[in-house]
């Protein structure tokens, strides 16, 4: 068993070029054992932005946590709210956009 706090996990800059005010967190990943799936913190700033992207292989299970952002398909924008959950389906497109004045956070879960 592995138990840490997430204030533990040093912060990293995501590396999708064009995203702003955002930092994530590896809160279980292959460094610590696991076989089969990450699971990651994000924490988007006020004015921050994970831009339209798509991954064609990985799905994605997200869980709110806090705040307010907007979720946007590259067809849809859709307000997601603490205690939302999102399937991403490989290949699906995917962005937030914080337009609140509040830190939106979510936990993303991926297969290693």
């Amino acid at each position: 068993m592995m138990l840490k706090h997430s204030h533990e996990v040093p912060e990293e800059k995501p590396s999708l070029q064009g995203t702003k005010g955002c930092i994530l967190r590896w809160l279980v990943a292959k460094k610590d054992g696991a076989r089969h799936y990450a699971m990651r913190l994000f924490e988007l700033q006020p004015g921050g932005l994970i831009p339209v992207h798509s991954h064609d292989e990985t799905e994605h299970e997200i869980y709110i946590i806090d705040g307010t952002a907007t979720f946007d398909d590259g067809k849809n924008k859709i307000v997601v709210n603490k205690n939302d959950a999102l399937f991403v389906q490989p290949g699906d497109k995917h962005s937030f956009i914080n337009n609140s004045d509040k830190p939106f956070k979510f936990i993303c879960v991926i297969p290693l």
